[in-house]
């Protein structure tokens, strides 16, 4: 399976690993926007930093990953959710080299990754300003920083596909010192072609064939835009009646575009008077059915 998160454990070592790669979750990002290489190489990186890093927190909910900069990118942001249902999207303007650092294409930026766990619970976020070179260097800062978690993450895209490798020690008692320095050294002889081309399995026994490493069963990560008719309705309420009537009238109806799927709804007359039909503002009444 192309499109697959596949989870690993150093027995006796306390370090777990992950490999993430993705095809048609990837291609489907693409197929909706037309990058520049240097952005499409940046979000693709991404999307795969975004799965790598959702298998590490148990929540359900969704995770997303931001970067926003003063560069050509000024904003990059990726969902995943705990099921690994995946979107992303990215906003640049002007030209951009080829082959240009982080800084390059981002300028001064920040780096910022929330968790909502939903069903009303309370949002974790973490803001942090970018450090690094690449994408992998700013996520190991933060980690380092945010989370207290030492973590080396692999990451590379293309036109085809997204891929990325994760290493993190956990916390507690290492029985084998030695095992974290050693199994990130292996991770650092991992290539852009390897990651990219070949399977998980095939990566791990590269890298770790001298290792003891359990690997556990691989888990299906897709292209999935959360956007709806009934969100999009209730996000209009929000803006409240004078402002969508204004667009009415303007524009002779309220057009809405999700810019992660592209996905057009529409509000004419008859459906802006139903969404505010009986609403004592500013109170919403919960959405009919």
């Amino acid at each position: 399976m192309r499109d697959s998160l596949q989870r690993f454990l150093f027995e006796n070592a306390n370090v777990r690993g992950e490999l993430v790669h993705l095809d048609a979750t990837w291609r489907e990002v693409l197929n909706r926007s037309d990058y520049p290489v240097p952005v499409r190489a940046l979000l693709g990186e991404m999307m795969a930093a975004a799965a790598l890093l959702s298998a590490t927190i148990k929540f359900e909910g969704s995770m997303t990953l931001q970067v926003q900069g003063s560069g050509p990118v000024s904003l990059m942001v990726v969902e995943c959710t705990h099921q690994f249902a995946l979107r992303g999207l990215a906003h640049w303007s002007g030209e951009l080299a080829d082959g240009g650092s982080l800084p390059d294409v981002l300028g001064d930026g920040r780096l910022a990754i929330t968790v909502d766990p939903g069903a009303g619970r309370e949002r974790y976020q973490g803001i942090v300003a970018l450090e690094g070179r690449s994408l992998s260097e700013a996520l190991d800062a933060y980690l380092a920083r945010s989370e207290q978690l030492d973590t080396r993450l692999w990451l590379v895209a293309d036109g085809e596909s997204a891929a990325g490798l994760l290493l993190q020690r956990l916390p507690g008692e290492q029985p084998d010192p030695d095992a974290w320095t050693r199994v990130a050294r292996l991770g650092e002889t991992v290539t852009a072609r390897e990651l990219i081309d070949l399977p998980a399995g095939e990566v791990m026994h590269r890298l770790f064939h001298e290792e003891d490493v359990r690997v556990f069963e691989s888990q299906p990560v897709s292209f999935r835009c959360s956007c709806s008719r009934e969100r999009v309705a209730n996000m209009l309420r929000s803006l409240g009646s004078d402002e969508v009537h204004d667009i009415l009238a303007e524009q002779g109806a309220v057009e809405v575009a999700c810019e992660f799927c592209n996905q057009r709804y529409g509000f004419d007359e008859v459906d802006v008077e139903q969404l505010f039909a009986g609403v004592d503002q500013p109170h919403v009444p919960p959405t009919r059915h």
